[in-house]
């Protein structure tokens, strides 16, 4: 099949004097056929659509819309369930299979691609059909078998049918069918199906004669109808079987269901083919049979008979299906509507930013994002009259709406987006990412639907470096991120999850990072890296991607050619232009041996053939429009070439930066200037230059928009360009300020989505942290160079005369007091410095206080709170050194911070985190989080470890948290916290339970989230993304998350769910079992006197029936379970608890056992620090110093307790550790150490051997 037939983006400009549309459009002879998006394409005629009218139809304004009969949707054959397409055009070729267009508009903008069906057996696949989740996955066809970007999942049975075609006139001779008249009386209610079944059964009859073929309508040039002669009168086969005309009634034009496989044929007409292979069975009763076919045998039937037959069999279905409504639901959104056609075949590119946002199902919704990835494209993707961006920010692609301020985000991406391109006419747009499990993605832009995703496209998890698309949307071309790049072309619109062709690049060629096709050659393509440009040619009949990659010295011009930036085929001649930094243009030539050729010399290859020295300053981007050839630079210059490399015109007085991005306008340039204000071009003829509108990008973030009739530069929006790392929300008002490391402050107005100010600071300042005081009136500024800036909230004026300079590294918190009297900052040297207001000359101004180095490593979280017996300020700092230590503010004085207290939080793991937990007990707690995905409350006093709650395990530990602010007295009765760990942001409801149920969480920013702030009224959190230099806002609904929650069940049931089987699985039945042995151990195994069994052991037993199931707690942990117990109901009773049921058992054991088990790189981690390198490479201690380290380091044994935990775990010991009086009576001096013993120990023998542990290889 040719390139022409096998894209399925056809479009067309609108025939200005086609008004209507007629649904048996015919083909020239010898014609191929039509591709509307390849201009000057060999071999295609003019494509003139002329309505002529279908039986009976009325041809000023035919818009009668039927559903499709039930019964005929109940094919259950390859292709999956699907509505009824319409919106088509038909083309019959002389000789050949009829294929059949559905959904072609003649509007010249939107091509309506559903579903397309090949009579000859075959089926085009849309390329925006995703194929529902019960249908599992894509089924492969034949070759022959295409996708059509314009189908989307979705359409259901029921689905109307809406038939208006178009008609190709075969060189001006038209015919008549002598049915129009009857079909007429017969109503528009029965066009539907009457008119398109009759022009197949004719087609089917008509003996291959495609220049005779009869229109089932026609007319006279006079306008008169004509009548049919002898000649022309359409014949039966002589034989029709009844499976014949149940096959016909059931094989609708257009349907999604098609029985490939065994044929039938007519006389001389088309071939019909039925697979029996992987075809599902039809299955009608032969009462349903009879009364949709005449009563035929298999002898000869008279031909009038057989229409009036037909014409009753359809009467009679017309009105079946008027009686029957049918409802077809969206698949995504899942309401209900009554279109035949798909979304994305149906919409329009308006329709965007018009749709109505679904309800708010997700706890978490992005609404907006600040900033955008500048070393990406931006992309132009609406005409002239509208400002319509395409970027990338973070895993997300951004719509931006300029004039309407509205984005809509392409959400589906798990890792950052490093690479995106669109389509010629703009429509479809591709996106790839980096990272595990990367995706491709094809989106409609008038949708914002995914219509295909690629997955596994690199199996090794590097993802895409570079990827471009056809002109005609067909093809896709990819090349990976690997060691050793791979390039790969997808036919993405045959739905398949393989690429087409593959070819691994020699690692010579040094990365490849831009790809570009031929925009008039589908099979050819170059890539460049900064070193090498490579050429490829893809054989498809051969299944060979071939490839020329000549290398480029100093001796091949004589010259310094510069480093590759982009490449690009040249306009006219067969000619490759690549650009380099040195500002040069270096010429290949592409050389096309004849077909004849068979040797690898049949391929064709390039060779370099002229270095063009454009200019001095290097060269960032270059591409072509219309008939010239554009380039950008460093300096900001743009330049337009014609195709001999002559000047035309240039922008160089706009003062831009390096030119990252030139998108131009898809809206061609006027051909008149009349009342024009185009500046005149650089030739001696001084013509006006006329030339596309088109986006500018450059380096340094910003995007401008540059109106050529008059040369209108238009600065769109200016981002952060280096990483964002500090966030704040203003406390009453909906300000957010956003710091960068460029030394910009930007702040918005998150509700109306607008920029309000900014500053910039000078030169080597980068922000690394913000904070609003309590007030209102001043916000903090950290820089990374140590300064502290006091600024005014609404100005960013400074607010000191001089900032602070008292710190020499970056300063990473910045802390008010409640009354805003004292500020405190922390850098990353572990030093805590403190500030606070004094009254100089009736001003407050700010002053140092002191500092101290407090800490040994990194401080997570730095604090201020409120003294429970006043209303002094306290203030608190934790690091991962992991001390709590709270400071003494009354007696600090100049010079001098003061402490008060010094707590450890906990023994192995670090914490990341803290925040005042809300009073909803009358004990007021730290809440801490750590590095093992634990949440603890700590007493504020007392410093006393009151609750170990397991918190969210996604991927990574909790690293900050803050508690969501309520509006009204009534929402403090249920708090809510926001947290992010390494890539996520999540909700969790307060009290903290350990039901997971309770907790939600997204990926916000696959590169790292570094900061989370709060909207003053609950409804919005904001996420910085660091590296992807944006920040992103979530809308937060609680009312989905307290669904979950419901959903989750209630009691035990939720924590059932987090033990191997669930209740009524082995572990639990175990744990039952150890539970009610402890009771009889705690009375005593031989005792005689009665039992005494309750549903409570006493705290004692605890540890024992913990280390039964295979938790190990150390001592520290025991007592901090003691704690919990022991304390839960003081405050409320006053007694301490010393027993503990099954249920709380279940829980205290799923909320302080690890997350994910006994581990092996925990085990692994001890031996790398205590260990030495051993012959093997491994990490191993020896055995003398092992059984040291057990009784010297730290939660030291004694030596008999050592000897006694050996004699347990080797089998000597038949109860247990000190269980049993008996137990110990082995003593140790049976024990032999050094023969139980091995001279080496590394971490896998004494997790297995020793210990006789089955561990998973890591936590995750």
């Amino acid at each position: 099949m040719s390139d022409a037939k096998e894209n399925p983006l056809e479009e067309t400009e609108k025939d200005e004097e086609a008004e209507d549309y007629n649904s048996n459009d015919q083909k020239r002879e010898g014609e191929e056929e039509f591709n509307p998006n390849v201009e000057n394409m060999e071999e295609v005629e003019e494509y003139s659509p002329h309505y002529r009218g279908e039986e009976g139809e009325d041809n000023s304004n035919y818009q009668k819309i039927e559903e499709y009969d039930q019964d005929f949707q109940q094919v259950q054959g390859r292709g999956g369930e699907g509505g009824y397409n319409s919106n088509s055009q038909r083309i019959e070729e002389e000789g050949q299979d009829e294929e059949y267009h559905p959904n072609y508009q003649s509007t010249g903008e939107q091509f309506n691609a559903n579903y397309q069906t090949l009579e000859g057996g075959t089926e085009e696949y849309s390329s925006d059909y995703q194929r529902a989740e019960e249908e599992g996955p894509y089924y492969q066809k034949e070759e022959s078998e295409d996708y059509n970007p314009d189908y989307q999942d979705g359409e259901e049975e029921g689905e109307e049918y809406k038939p208006h075609y178009q008609k190709v006139e075969e060189q001006g001779k038209e015919d008549e069918d002598e049915h129009a008249n009857d079909k007429v009386d017969k109503g528009r209610e029965e066009e539907n199906l009457s008119s398109d079944k009759g022009g197949r059964l004719a087609k089917m009859k008509s003996q291959g004669k495609a220049a005779g073929t009869k229109a089932m309508e026609g007319r006279n040039e006079d306008g008169q109808e004509e009548e049919l002669t002898e000649d022309e009168i359409i014949t039966v086969p002589q034989k029709i079987t009844k499976a014949m005309l149940s096959f016909e009634r059931l094989m609708l034009p257009g349907s999604h269901s098609s029985l490939p496989g065994a044929s039938i044929h007519s006389s001389s007409g088309p071939t019909l083919s039925l697979d029996p292979e992987d075809a599902l069975m039809l299955e009608l009763s032969q009462a349903e049979i009879s009364d949709l076919e005449p009563d035929l045998s298999e002898d000869q039937l008279p031909s009038d008979k057989l229409r009036e037959k037909l014409k009753e069999a359809e009467a009679q279905m017309g009105r079946d299906r008027r009686q029957e409504k049918q409802v077809s639901y969206m698949k995504h959104g899942g309401k209900a509507h009554t279109s035949a056609q798909s979304l994305v075949s149906s919409t329009t590119e308006d329709a965007l930013f018009k749709k109505q946002d679904n309800a708010k199902v997700f706890p978490l919704t992005m609404t907006w994002t600040f900033g955008w990835n500048s070393s990406l494209p931006v992309f132009s993707i609406r005409g002239d009259n509208r400002r319509v961006l395409l970027y990338a920010c973070a895993h997300t692609a951004v719509i931006y709406d300029v004039f309407q301020n509205n984005q809509h985000h392409l959400q589906g991406h798990t890792n950052v987006i490093s690479c995106l391109c669109v389509s010629e006419d703009r429509r479809w747009i591709a996106t790839a990412d980096k990272g595990p499990n990367c995706l491709i993605i094809i989106w409609d832009s008038y949708t914002g639907i995914p219509v295909h995703t690629l997955f596994d496209s690199c199996p090794d998890g590097s993802g895409i470096r570079a990827i471009a698309i056809t002109r005609d949307a067909k093809y896709l071309a990819t090349i990976s991120d690997s060691s050793v790049q791979k390039m790969c072309i997808w036919k993405w619109t045959l739905a398949v999850e393989t690429p087409a062709c593959t070819l691994e690049l020699n690692k010579d060629y040094g990365v490849q990072n831009y790809l570009i096709f031929n925009p008039t050659n589908n099979k050819e393509l170059v890539s460049n890296s900064k070193t090498q440009v490579v050429y490829y040619s893809w054989h498809e009949e051969k299944n060979v991607l071939a490839h020329s990659a000549p290398l480029l010295t100093e001796k091949t011009f004589n010259k310094h050619v510069g480093k590759f930036s982009q490449s690009v085929f040249h306009l006219n001649l067969t000619q490759i232009l690549s650009a380099t930094m040195e500002g040069k243009l270096v010429v290949w030539d592409v050389h096309r041996p004849p077909p004849s050729a068979t040797t690898f010399l049949g391929f064709p290859y390039i060779k370099p053939c002229k270095l063009v020295h454009l200019q001095k300053e290097g060269i960032t981007v270059l591409t072509t429009v219309d008939s010239y050839i554009v380039i950008g630079d460093i300096k900001g210059n743009i330049k337009f070439y014609d195709s001999t490399l002559s000047i035309v015109n240039w922008y160089s007085h706009l003062k831009l930066s390096a030119i990252r991005t030139l998108s131009f306008s898809k809206t061609p340039a006027p051909t008149s200037a009349e009342k024009c204000n185009y500046p005149q071009d650089c030739t001696l003829k001084g013509d006006l230059f006329i030339v596309r509108n088109f986006i500018i990008a450059t380096s340094d973030a910003t995007v401008y928009h540059l109106t050529a009739d008059g040369t209108k530069l238009e600065k769109l929006f200016v981002e952060p360009k280096d990483a964002v790392y500090a966030i704040s929300c203003h406390p009453y008002q909906p300000l957010l300020a956003i710091g960068s490391l460029c030394g910009m402050i930007k702040v918005w107005d998150y509700e109306a989505k607008t920029y309000l100010f900014s500053r910039v600071f000078e030169k080597g300042l980068g922000i690394q942290s913000l904070n609003y005081n309590p007030e209102g009136a001043i916000l903090g500024a950290g820089f990374t160079q140590g300064t502290v800036y006091i600024l005014d909230a609404m100005s960013l004026e400074n607010a000191t005369k001089e900032p602070f300079r008292y710190s020499r590294s970056s300063v990473t918190h910045i802390s008010f007091s409640h009354d805003s009297e004292y500020m405190a900052t922390a850098d990353v040297s572990f030093t805590v410095s403190l500030y606070r207001v004094v009254v100089k000359e009736g001003l407050r101004v700010w002053e140092y206080l002191a500092r101290l180095r407090s800490h040994r490593k990194s401080i997570c979280s730095l604090l201020f709170g409120v003294h429970l017996d006043s209303n002094e300020p306290r203030l608190l700092s934790l690091g991962k050194d992991r001390l709590l230590i709270e400071y003494n503010l009354p007696k600090t004085y100049k010079d001098h911070l003061e402490v008060l207290d010094i707590h450890r939080t906990d023994q192995g793991s670090h914490p990341t985190c803290m925040v005042w937990y809300p009073p909803l007990t009358k004990e007021l707690f730290l809440l801490i989080c750590n590095s093992s995905y634990k949440v603890m409350l700590f007493n504020s006093t007392t410093k006393m470890c009151r609750k170990t709650l397991l918190g969210p395990t996604y991927g990574s530990p909790i690293e900050q948290v803050q508690l969501l602010p309520v509006k009204t007295a009534f929402e403090l009765q249920k708090r809510y916290l926001v947290f992010i760990n390494k890539d996520k942001v999540g909700l969790q409801i307060l009290p903290v339970d350990g039901n997971p149920h309770k907790t939600s969480a997204i990926i916000c920013h696959p590169s790292g989230v570094v900061g989370v702030t709060l909207s003053y009224d609950g409804c919005s959190a904001f996420t910085a993304g660091g590296e992807d230099h944006s920040v992103a806002q979530w809308e937060i609904n609680l009312r989905a998350l307290d669904a979950a929650v419901s959903l989750g069940g209630e009691g035990l049931t939720p924590f059932y769910g987090l033990v191997s089987g669930g209740r009524e699985g082995q572990f639990y039945r175990e744990l039952e079992d150890y539970f009610y042995y402890s009771q009889l151990r705690s009375q005593g195994i031989d005792t005689m006197e009665t039992r005494q069994l309750s549903e409570c052991i006493s705290l004692s037993e605890l540890p024992y029936v913990m280390r039964a199931i295979g938790f190990y707690p150390s001592e520290e942990k025991i007592d901090n379970m003691f704690n919990e117990i022991k304390f839960g109901e003081y405050v409320d009773t006053g007694k301490l608890v010393e027993k503990i049921n099954l249920p709380d058992f279940l829980k205290v054991y799923i909320n302080h056992r690890p997350p994910f088990g006994n581990t092996l790189s925990g085990i692994q981690q001890s031996f790398d620090v205590l260990g030495y390198t051993n012959a093997q490479g491994k990490k191993a201690i020896r055995r003398e110093d092992f059984l040291r380290l057990l009784q010297t380091k730290g939660e030291h044994m004694t030596k008999e307790e050592m000897l006694e935990g050996f004699a347990t775990l080797f089998g000597l010991t038949p109860e247990g550790w000190k269980s049993e009086p008996a137990a110990s009576a082995l003593g140790g001096a049976e024990l032999s150490l050094e023969e139980e013993l091995p001279d080496e120990i590394t971490a896998e023998i004494f997790a297995t051997d020793i210990l006789g542990l089955t561990i998973s290889e890591d936590a995750s």
